[in-house]
Formats: structure tokens, sequence, C-alpha cells
């Protein structure tokens, strides 16, 4: 295979095959990030096209968001039971079928069956607990790092895609826009197939950073069921104090991001005047900062007390959302926004992640995080249908994003609530 191959050759330059893998998850990644974000950018031509309220909209957009993050601890046992390449693949023909679809889609049901019910199944078979997974089973150092990185794909997906898309959009149409992410995902699935492989002993090797002299056996097939392996994991992490605080952290991180900045923040600027394709810059800008916050993030989380960089993030996040009323729409005001917003959007991530492995250990961290994600996603579709029925009943976003700010706050005193105590819970 091609993947021994490269990582003979990489053997010879001292260069570990798990940046590989970092490689081929961080592009996977983004263009999920890509396909995730797509909607926001859509929203107007579909009100334009079909007549759909914003509410109409919203309620698929947040069935996505609610399915995306429900899936992840079953994504997780996917992951452990089949193998990390196999259940990639199969989650990008899923979200192709739908796109592809979608085409053709002409009443709202198709749009709530497609969008939100098959791409969030979808989507969610990977979620951000691949990411978890190819962290914890590849590397034992830089691990806070890799997080933050494979997390940043998000932002760079965003970076990427959505000017793109909002310039295709309004030259060519949504269905030239929605053709281009499903050409991105053929080539995704193409380096998936050809370089990902499941764990580090299928080449011959150790975790990165595993200074041991032999490679490490392959562990057992996995037999439990899959509705086991998630259901048995969850009634072991509610009686554990910090998986409700670290849950309730996430909840409002997605309510905060995902479910209402990604989704709404465009056509809250159009009600503003501003052009979709200016809109959608801001969010590619949101997404450099991002990029770079998230990183950092991963370095901090390795060596500072996750608990305090989660106060600062949220912290920070809430004071952002309550500004940006504030600030006129103006091209001053948006730009401060998006460089605080934007430096923590997702920065969230790598030290939960991390508080979650030393809390249930990193053979059950994958599936732990992947119920700390479904919170997070249960808030994006909150906020996500919550700020389309402001829109709705109210002509204005606005509300939406105070509410957001205030969470904020109470997440970032929520953290500093979380134990020091870093012992493994029981399995």
């Amino acid at each position: 295979m091609i993947s021994n191959q490269l990582a003979a050759a990489l053997a010879q330059r001292n260069i570990h095959y798990g940046w590989v893998m970092v490689a081929v998850t961080f592009f996977t990644a983004l263009v999920s990030a890509g396909t995730v974000g797509a909607p926001g950018v859509f929203i107007v031509p579909l009100q334009q096209e079909f007549g759909w309220s914003t509410a109409e909209i919203s309620s698929a957009l947040s069935i996505r968001f609610v399915l995306f993050g429900l899936m992840a601890p079953f994504a997780a046992a996917l992951l452990n039971r089949y193998g990390l390449r196999n259940i990639t693949l199969l989650a990008q023909l899923i979200v192709v079928s739908a796109l592809l679809a979608s085409l053709a889609m002409s009443q709202v049901w198709h749009l709530v069956l497609l969008w939100g019910v098959v791409i969030g199944l979808g989507t969610g078979m990977t979620a951000l607990v691949l990411g978890a997974t190819i962290a914890t089973r590849w590397f034992v150092a830089r691990r806070g790092l890799v997080v933050g990185i494979l997390t940043a794909s998000v932002a760079t997906g965003q970076l990427v895609f959505l000017p793109l898309l909002a310039s295709l959009t309004e030259r060519l149409g949504w269905r030239t826009a929605l053709a281009l992410v499903c050409i991105a995902l053929g080539v995704s699935a193409t380096a998936v197939l050809l370089l990902m492989r499941d764990r580090p002993s299928d080449l011959g090797l150790r975790p990165f950073g595993d200074t041991g002299a032999e490679p490490i056996a392959a562990p057992p097939p996995v037999t439990t069921s899959i509705l086991t392996a998630a259901l048995g994991t969850l009634h072991d992490a509610v009686r554990v104090p910090v998986f409700w605080m670290l849950f309730a952290t996430f909840f409002i991180c997605g309510a905060s991001t995902n479910g209402l900045v990604q989704v709404h923040l465009i056509p809250m600027c159009l009600d503003f005047g501003i052009p979709q394709v200016q809109a959608a810059s801001l969010l590619a800008a949101m997404g450099m900062f991002d990029f770079v916050g998230t990183i950092v993030s991963g370095w901090l989380s390795d060596r500072y007390d996750n608990r305090w960089l989660l106060f600062w993030y949220y912290g920070l996040r809430g004071l952002s959302l309550l500004f940006l009323p504030f600030t006129d729409f103006s091209f001053y005001g948006l730009s401060l926004f998006a460089m605080f917003y934007g430096l923590d959007w997702i920065a969230t991530v790598p030290p939960t992640v991390r508080l979650t492995a030393q809390r249930f250990g990193p053979e059950r961290a994958n599936l732990v995080f992947g119920w700390v994600f479904a919170g997070h996603q249960l808030g994006a579709g909150t906020a996500a249908f919550g700020a389309g029925l402001s829109r709705t009943l109210l002509q204005s976003y606005l509300p939406a994003f105070f509410m957001a700010g205030a969470l904020c706050i109470i997440a970032a005193l929520l953290a500093l609530a979380i134990s020091r105590q870093a012992k493994p819970a029981a399995a």
C-alpha cells in the first residue's frame, strides 16, 4: 500500500507517520467544515428562490446540529470497532449523496430530510471525535498541539470555502457552489482511502513520543455492540460531576459558535446592508484568527491549567458577543469583533479534550468526549433555531447574540468550578 511505502520513506528522514495522519485528517475536517458552514451562505438564496422563512430553514439546520452532536459518542464506538478509514469513507459517501440529491430539492421537507437528517448523521459519524481519536491513538507527546491543529481545520475550512462559496452563489447560484463542495469531498475521500490507517501498529510503529523499543501490538478486536459501548460509557460518565461541567460549558460553546455565528452572522449582516460576499469574508477573517488561536490553545493546553484557559476563552468570547451590537456594523467595529471573537472561536476544544482524557483515561477519552460534544451540538441546534425564531418573530437577531454573550460569562465561571483532580475515573 502507498501508506507502507510512505511510512518507510518518512522513517528514513526521522519523520513519524502520525504527522501524515494529521495532514489527512486536517484536510478531511477542512472539507467537512466547508460542508457544515455552507448553509450560512445559502439561507438568503433559498429564501429568494423558494420563499421559505428563516425559521423554516433554521429548523433544518437545527436538526442537523443536534444529530451531528448526538452521533458523536456512537461515532467514537464506530471508529473503535470498524476502523478510522472505513467509517470516514462511509461518512463522506453519505454526505455527498445527500448534497447531490439536494440539488433537485423543491419542498421544505426535502431540506429538512437532506440537510437536516442525512447530512447531520453523515457529518456526525466523524465529527470532532475523529481528531480526538487520532490525537490519543497516534500521539503521546504533542497531543494538545495535535488537537489544536485538527480543530483549527474548521477555521481553515471557513477561510477557504465561505468567501468562494459566497462568490459562486452570487454569480452562478447556490447549486454551482454546492457542486464544488461535492468535488472537494471526492478529493478528500481519495486521500483517506490511500493514506489513512487505523493505528501505529498497522505500520509497525509506536505512537509519536512513545520511546519504547518494540511496536505496540494492536488491541484485540472490539466485540462490544455500538449501543453498549456508547451508552455504557454514558452510564459511567454521568456519575462523575466533572462530566456535567464539561457538558454544560460545551453546550454554551456550541450555542455561541456553530449554531449562532456560523449560521446567522451572514444573514444578520445583510439586515444591516452588508453584502453577502463581504459578510462571508468577515467569517473567513474569524477563521484566520481562530486558526492561530486554536493552534496556540493546543500548545498552551500542554503546559498550563486547562481550567483557567477555558475561563479566559469563554470570558473573552462572551464580551465580544456582547460588544457586537455596539459596533454599528462598521468596518472598524466588525474588524475588532472578528479579531477578538475569532481568536478563541474553537480554542476551547484542546483544553476540553485534555480535561476529558485526564478525568476518564485515554481508552475512553473519545467515547466520553463524544457525549460532551453532543452537548456542544445540542447547544448549537438550540441557538440555530432560537436565533432564526428571533429573526422571524422580533425582526432582529440581536437578542440571540446578547443571550449567547451572557451564557459565555456563565461558562467561564463553570470552568473554574472543575476540580483540579487529574486521576482518571473508574471504568
